[in-house]
């Protein structure tokens, strides 16, 4: 399925094993989590990963729409990434990365912000598609990726300002830090793989203070 072709991509990028299935923590159906979606959400958003603390930790759900799944299960872009599937791949991949993060960093007792998982999967969204556009198309690296992911954005006009402030610092801090890394491990269209991989790993295992300190130096 496709949310496991994600999860194990971003699972084998970064060296993080999980013993959490995503599909275990999915919800498609809002109706499903009465009292933690906000009824006066004026977004009807595709994607939101929910947070909440209980007894024992914390609770995670990852809400999807049911009908990007079913237009990602139709056209699977971990077989083949095109212009048609990208906007649904990349709804669905920030929504497993923020379930990968967050329950990684929890997993470690570690704390997570909302900052810190929004520029994780920004940078998670042009690692995964650089590598998985590679494989799919024989070898040589994608320049166009970071144009294609970082050039092209609008944000959603109905965000509250600290929303707002946050997705687009997230937006910037990785746009600035996938640019540099370009510049460090390419050269004429060929990367020095195992450089680039052991960089992105150190930057994943960076706290939020210093995950933005890094991704903008």
């Amino acid at each position: 399925m496709v949310l496991h072709g994600l999860q194990s991509l971003l699972s084998r990028l970064y060296d993080v094993d999980l013993n959490y299935d995503v599909y275990d923590f999915l919800v498609t159906d809002r109706r499903a989590l009465p009292g933690v979606v906000p009824g006066n959400d004026a977004r009807a958003s595709e994607e939101e990963l929910l947070l909440a603390e209980t007894a024992d930790g914390a609770g995670v759900a990852l809400y999807l729409d049911p009908r990007l799944l079913q237009r990602l299960e139709g056209a699977d872009p971990v077989g083949a990434l095109t212009e048609n599937n990208l906007a649904d791949y990349c709804t669905a991949l920030e929504g497993v990365s923020h379930f990968v993060y967050s329950t990684w960093r929890l997993n470690c007792d570690l704390p997570v912000s909302l900052l810190e998982l929004e520029t994780q999967a920004e940078v998670d969204k042009y690692a995964v598609t650089v590598f998985l556009l590679a494989d799919q198309q024989g070898g040589g690296y994608p320049a166009q990726v970071h144009a294609r992911l970082f050039d092209r954005v609008s944000f959603d006009v109905r965000l509250e300002p600290d929303q707002y402030h946050r997705y687009r610092t997230a937006h910037r801090s990785a746009a600035h830090y996938c640019r540099r890394l370009e510049h460090r491990f390419v050269s004429r269209g060929q990367a020095r793989i195992e450089a680039l991989v052991r960089e992105l790993r150190k930057f994943y295992r960076l706290g939020s203070t210093a995950k933005l300190r890094h991704a903008l130096a």
